[in-house]
């Protein structure tokens, strides 16, 4: 079984640290930039880990898409 890739999105100083433990980081630190990064996430992501303000900036958006997303976990506040 192969192991999928991991991701974190969100704001630079919570996920940049995430790189450490081989984390593709995807820094978006406002709304629109977190659903732009969202919608063109690299290929072969199978988790991503959201800040909680990335998370509420999907969570918001109407256009997030639909069909096979990766799992997502959303970090403490």
């Amino acid at each position: 079984m192969t192991m999928g890739r991991v991701a974190a999105l969100g704001e630079r100083s919570r996920v940049t640290g995430l790189a450490l433990a081989g984390a593709v980081v995807l820094v978006a630190d406002d709304v629109q930039a977190v659903r732009r990064v969202w919608r063109s996430l690299p290929d072969g992501i199978d988790l991503v880990i959201l800040t909680p303000a990335a998370a509420e900036a999907l969570k918001s958006d109407p256009a997030t898409p639909g069909g096979r997303r990766p799992l997502t976990a959303v970090m403490p506040p």
